[in-house]
């Protein structure tokens, strides 16, 4: 049978537009690639780190107490010098005591009268005029009055509020002829010859104080004409339970600095060590440790470190990195475990600025 010529033209041109659609679909059945991500590593290589602690410190006092009257009534007499020095022992305020002297006077008066009747009550006994019981009341009575005596004499001494230790007054709280009770705060006293220094340290660094030894004290900035040195004197003997932060004091041997300041404390913690040091940004926190990246053939491993130190841009790696690791640096958070990827380049620890490493990821 004969075809006409334009038929099989047509014919092949459908077998061949099948063949091609076949082809396409079937390359379109297979899976593409990702492309290696794109980052730039570090060479870890141990680098020498300065062994000195920064705390954040706060000025107390060398003394301070608030006073507060031991009784309540009315102030009948009152000598606060506001920001200005008093002596221990100066007399700063008085409460009227009128009627304590009056129950004194009283007592005194029946005191007089029991001790003339142990008198009498004394022959009586040794001549067996009264029974030996009747001379014991007598003599109680004598005991009792001289106790109420003692007693309200204490009571007149309270109301004298003197200054417990020299320093510095501070601002008055009442005026003179105010009723004043216990809950009531007349003034603050400071002694600023001696300031201290509370700071806390993590307790990890619990074996780096010693009592008696020095430290370095910023008053303003860490310029070193703020710099001062202070004593360690004292520290708590345990952690705190919810911060597991050890609490430390320190004598401020001088310099001019007003209670409640803040400070900066830096303390040498012996000589200086090599580390492997990488950037914060290169650092991913997980759950239970900390992870790093490093490059081994072109394959992204996630490894597990123990960080130490901390600065304001670099973390120190006390374990699980190796001299001689590329760790990535850039790049960090489109890495997959086992995903492979493409060095563009290697930094140094000091080309990484925050900027930098912000703009990368």
């Amino acid at each position: 049978m004969n075809y006409p010529s334009k038929f099989l033209a047509a014919v092949c041109s459908l077998v061949i537009l099948f063949s091609a659609c076949k082809g396409k679909s079937k390359k379109s059945d297979k899976p593409k690639e990702n492309p290696p991500t794109v980052v730039d590593v570090m060479i870890a290589q141990p680098q020498p780190i300065s062994n000195v602690v920064e705390a954040n410190g706060t000025v107390l006092a060398g003394e301070y107490v608030e006073l507060r009257p031991e009784v309540s009534g009315r102030l009948t007499y009152l000598n606060i010098p506001e920001g200005k020095p008093v002596a221990k022992g100066q007399v700063l305020a008085k409460i009227n005591d009128a009627d304590l002297r009056a129950q004194i006077g009283k007592s005194r008066v029946q005191l007089d009268l029991a001790i003339k009747t142990v008198e009498r009550y004394k022959k009586l006994v040794d001549v067996g005029g009264i029974n030996q019981s009747d001379y014991d009341l007598a003599v109680n009575s004598v005991n009792g009055y001289r106790a109420d005596i003692a007693y309200t004499e204490s009571l007149i001494a309270k109301t004298v509020i003197r200054a417990p230790f020299s320093g510095i007054a501070g601002l008055r709280q009442v005026s003179p002829g105010a009723y004043v009770s216990a809950a009531t705060i007349l003034a603050t006293i400071q002694q600023l010859s001696q300031v201290k220094i509370d700071f806390t340290l993590p307790e990890a660094y619990g074996n780096i104080i010693r009592i008696g030894s020095d430290i370095d004290v910023y008053l303003n900035t860490d310029t070193a004409t703020d710099k001062v040195k202070a004593t360690i004197i004292a520290m708590e003997p345990g952690a705190n339970t919810d911060t597991r932060n050890l609490k430390v004091r320190a004598m401020l041997d001088k310099g001019t600095v007003s209670p409640g300041a803040f400070v900066k404390v830096k303390i040498d913690a012996g000589k200086n060590r090599n580390s492997i040091v990488v950037p914060t940004n290169a650092i991913i926190p997980d759950d239970k440790s900390n992870q790093v990246i490093v490059v081994k053939n072109g394959i992204a491993n996630f490894v597990n470190v123990q960080t130490g130190n901390r600065e304001a841009n670099t973390v120190e790696i006390i374990s699980g990195l190796n001299q001689g690791d590329s760790i990535v640096v850039t790049g960090v958070l489109f890495a997959r475990p086992k995903s492979k990827l493409k060095v563009r380049g290697v930094k140094k620890i000091n080309e990484l600025q925050p900027a930098d490493s912000s703009k990368a990821q």
